[in-house]
């Protein structure tokens, strides 16, 4: 069985930057590649995707702020996260539609964005 965990959150203070990676325990073909993020008692909110063209959607609220990448076969996906906020404090959440192993979860790693 495939998974996803992700790595690079943390404490930052607010204007700071933090790099996520989620890693495949295998190599996978990705089809399309998410970020999401659950803040505490809200639902989870998708903060940005990238397709299979290489085209990309991100949330009103990060527009100019994140950008996700492509990485390879077994770290299919990273979020760069810049000018961070308060409001982004959450949990965040890779996801991977693949061609062979469906579509696959991380188990989440907490940003903070706190002074």
């Amino acid at each position: 069985q495939v998974q996803l965990v992700e790595s690079g959150g943390g404490l930052v203070q607010p204007g700071g930057s933090l790099r996520l990676s989620c890693q495949a325990s295998t190599t996978i073909s990705s089809v399309l590649m998410a970020w999401y993020r659950q803040a505490p008692g809200k639902p989870l909110d998708l903060v940005a995707l990238l397709d299979g063209t290489g085209g990309t959607k991100y949330a009103d609220s990060v527009k100019g702020r994140f950008v996700i990448a492509r990485g390879d076969s077994k770290i299919p996906v990273y979020l760069q996260m810049n000018n961070l906020k308060p409001e982004d404090t959450a949990v965040y959440f890779c996801n991977v539609i693949t061609l062979s192993s469906g579509t696959l979860w991380g188990q989440g790693t907490q940003v903070t964005v706190s002074s």
